[in-house]
C-alpha cells in the first residue's frame, strides 16, 4: 500500500505539472517540413503494424491482460503529459514507456506510445498531427526498443527486476531525446557545422533537464515494477516478458 501511495503521489504531481506550461509541447504541430512529416510517419507505420498484431496475440492468449495493457498506456500518458520547456518547437519530459515495454515488449508499446501522443496532441495540445509520425518514432519506436534491449541484456545478466526497470526506463528516457535532437538537426542543420552540430546544440540544450528527468522516471518505473512483482498473485496480465 504505501508503494502505490508513492507512485500515485508521483503520477499525481506529474499530471498536476502538465497543465503548468501550455506552450511546451512534443515537437509541435507544422514544425517540422512536409518532407520530414512525411519520411517519419512512412518509418513509423510499419512498427505500429507490427505492434498491432502483437498486442492481438497477447489478448489471444491472455484476455485479462487489457486491464495492464490499459494500466501501460496510462503510465505513459501521464509521464510524459509533463512539459518542462527545453528548446524552441520542443520540451524535456519523461515517457514512461519502459513499463509497457518490460510487460508487452517493444512493439506493443509503439502502438501504446503512439496512441498516447495522438491523444495527447487532441486533449493536451501536446505535440501534433503532422508531427506524430516523428514523435511516434521517437518515444513509442526508438525509445522501446532500445529499452527492451537493455532489459533484456539485465535480465540474462541476473539483476533484479526492480533495478532493471531503473535501466530500462533511464535508458528509454535518454534514447527518446536523443533521437528527437537528431529528427531536429537532420530538419534544421547548422549553417555553420551541418547536421552534427545542430544535433549536439539540441541535445546540449536537452541534457540540462533530461538527464535529472531520466533519473527520475527510472526511480518512479522501478517503484511500479516492484510493486507490481510484488501484487502479481492478485493482478491479471502482470507477466515481464
Amino acid at each position: 500500500m504505501k508503494k502505490f501511495m508513492i507512485i500515485f503521489t508521483l503520477v499525481f504531481f506529474f499530471w498536476i505539472n502538465s497543465f503548468t506550461e501550455p506552450a511546451a509541447m512534443h515537437i509541435m504541430e507544422g514544425f517540422l517540413p512536409v518532407w520530414w512529416t512525411v519520411f517519419w510517419w512512412v518509418v513509423t507505420i510499419p512498427f505500429i503494424i507490427w505492434g498491432l498484431k502483437t498486442l492481438k496475440t497477447a489478448i489471444d492468449k491472455n484476455p485479462e491482460a487489457k486491464l495492464m495493457i490499459g494500466f501501460a498506456g496510462a503510465f505513459a500518458f501521464v509521464l510524459s503529459a509533463l512539459k518542462i520547456p527545453s528548446v524552441t518547437g520542443s520540451s524535456s519530459h519523461p515517457v514512461g514507456t519502459a513499463l509497457g515495454t518490460m510487460l508487452f515488449g517493444p512493439a506493443a508499446m509503439t502502438v501504446l506510445g503512439t496512441i498516447v501522443l495522438l491523444f495527447q496532441a487532441l486533449l493536451l495540445a501536446h505535440g501534433g498531427i503532422t508531427t506524430l509520425g516523428a514523435n511516434a518514432f521517437s518515444m513509442a519506436v526508438a525509445g522501446p526498443f532500445a529499452a527492451y534491449a537493455v532489459y533484456r541484456l539485465l535480465k540474462k545478466a541476473g539483476v533484479k527486476t526492480g533495478v532493471n526497470a531503473f535501466f530500462t526506463a533511464f535508458s528509454a528516457n535518454i534514447v527518446t531525446y536523443s533521437v528527437t535532437s537528431l529528427q531536429l538537426a537532420l530538419a534544421f542543420p547548422s549553417e555553420s557545422g551541418g547536421v552534427f552540430a545542430s544535433f549536439l546544440e539540441f541535445a546540449g540544450i536537452f541534457a540540462v533537464t533530461q538527464l535529472s528527468l531520466a533519473v527520475c522516471e527510472g526511480l518512479l518505473t522501478a517503484v511500479a515494477v516492484n510493486w507490481l512483482e510484488k501484487h502479481r498473485t492478485s493482478l491479471k496480465g502482470v507477466n515481464f516478458s
